[in-house]
């Protein structure tokens, strides 16, 4: 019986150094039913003439006409999926070669999971280790809306978008990738998708995420946008209100363990990463 065919997107914009490493690290899944999805955004680089020498014919690329933004360019994405599942990638980021055939097994084998998700390690952009970003403590099978709301008074336990692999029918039940946030358009859509049914979780580091000083993530690290970042969490915590049960108490808690979270992250940044 053939595998169902998994849709990974790369939303790419001025990736020219990296975004090679990212293709190779998909292209070499031991699962290899699947697309790879490259909406480029406009690059003022090379990127383009990169993913081009590339000669596979999983790959399907699509040059904007226009900048989308983030959030436009990551639902450009997926609107250009077939898969029954998806995973969305940044072109700095990487899989380890046994991501997709754990992710996608951990979905087949359980039809309440909405997604799948696994353990971050964490790296410099010389490729030094730098830590691990772990999922919620449970393993297996958990309610989608006790991830969600847990994570909301410890840590997004859904992290970067590389994490985690999902139901194509399950998207088709959001609203995508949210174009009022500029910072937590992912945390919001991961919420929007766990609110819809179960979430399993696997702890092994099966995905590789690149630290940077000039992203978003690493601009909120610093804590350079922290102000920014938390008048979006709050939008967050007011959205999901009255699906995860929270309570004006528990708003006003999640954004002040937000704000030490922030600051702690912004330690890590400047000791670990920057130093």
């Amino acid at each position: 019986m053939e595998l169902p065919l998994v849709s990974v997107c790369i939303p790419a914009y001025n990736n020219a150094a990296y975004i090679k490493e990212t293709i190779d690290s998909i292209l070499n899944q031991t699962y290899q039913n699947l697309e790879l999805v490259i909406c480029d955004d406009k690059s003022k680089d090379g990127t383009v003439k990169v993913v081009e020498q590339i000669r596979d014919e999983r790959i399907k690329l699509y040059k904007n006409e226009k900048n989308l933004g983030m959030a436009g360019n990551w639902n450009n994405c997926l609107r250009k999926c077939s898969g029954e599942f998806i995973k969305l990638i940044c072109a700095d980021d990487m899989l380890a070669e046994d991501c997709l055939e754990q992710e996608v097994r951990a979905l087949l084998e359980h039809p309440s999971a909405v997604l799948a998700e696994s353990d971050t390690k964490l790296f410099d952009l010389n490729g030094k280790p730098k830590g691990f970003y772990k999922r919620y403590q449970a393993h297996g099978l958990v309610d989608g809306k006790l991830v969600a709301k847990k994570g909301l008074f410890v840590k997004n336990y859904f992290g970067a978008p590389l994490a985690n692999t999902f139901r194509r029918s399950a998207l088709a039940q959001t609203g995508g990738f949210d174009p009022w946030y500029t910072y937590i358009l992912d945390y919001d859509f991961w919420v929007q998708l766990a609110c819809k049914g179960d979430v399993f979780i696997i702890h092994k580091p099966l995905n590789f995420f690149r630290v940077r000083n000039d992203s978003n993530t690493g601009e909120v690290m610093a804590g350079d946008k922290t102000d920014a970042y938390v008048k979006e969490h709050i939008h967050l915590l007011k959205k999901f209100k009255k699906e995860l049960l929270l309570s004006d108490a528990d708003i006003r808690r999640s954004v002040r363990i937000r704000k030490l979270r922030n600051f702690a992250a912004g330690v890590y940044l400047k000791i670990f990463v920057r130093g």
